[in-house]
């Protein structure tokens, strides 16, 4: 794999290969992150945040992300920053550079291998993804409308997105080898969040 350079957003959260993220940037050092990326009309990379907090640096980052594109992007008067930006392509992080004037890091591609038959696993994803919508609906949550198509790789991607995970449990899931096991990971997630639902149900 040939590694480069990537401008680099840890973040509490994280983005997969076809998600959407809106950012609103106003600390310094990722203003002038956005200006250079803008300027040259690149992406940058958002990985996670395993332990610290978003501003002031010195957090513990993954080293495993998504590449960001800017699809959309507003500068106001005082040099914030509004995007709208989605997720292109997994990549792992070969190593850190410098945090100067912004984060940085070598990245490289890391594609999932090609799925094999996943009919299956795909359909159990979704049918736990049906399960989870119920359940939220009675606590007033709405999940959208749920099919994930026939490609197992972006199926597979979306039903994190969907299941709304939190950032470990998503992390987990975008770190997975290969299609196949990141599928069987959701299974058990989405489990575990609709067992969750029902005890807070009963608490009721």
């Amino acid at each position: 794999m040939t590694t480069r350079e990537l401008p680099m957003f840890p973040l509490g959260l994280v983005l997969v290969p076809g998600a959407v993220l809106p950012l609103h940037i106003f600390e310094p050092r990722y203003r002038a992150l956005v200006h250079d990326v803008l300027a040259a009309d690149a992406d940058f990379g958002v990985v996670l945040i395993e332990r610290g907090r978003e501003t002031g640096g010195g957090e513990a980052r993954a080293n495993v992300g998504t590449i960001a594109h800017i699809a959309d992007g507003h500068a106001f008067e005082d040099g914030r920053y509004a995007l709208a930006c989605f997720g292109t392509e997994r990549i792992s992080i070969a190593a850190w550079l410098p945090d100067d004037p912004y984060p940085r890091a070598l990245i490289e591609p890391w594609p999932d291998p090609p799925a094999g038959p996943c009919a299956e696993l795909l359909a159990a994803v979704e049918t736990q993804l049906r399960a989870l919508s119920g359940w939220r609906t009675r606590f007033g949550l709405e999940m959208g409308a749920i099919d994930l198509g026939d490609d197992p790789t972006v199926a597979s991607y979306q039903a994190i997105t969907l299941a709304d995970l939190g950032p470990f449990d998503a992390q987990q899931a975008l770190t997975c080898p290969d299609v196949a096991t990141r599928l069987e990971l959701l299974t058990r997630q989405i489990a575990d969040a609709i067992t969750l639902l029902e005890l807070q149900a009963d608490g009721m």
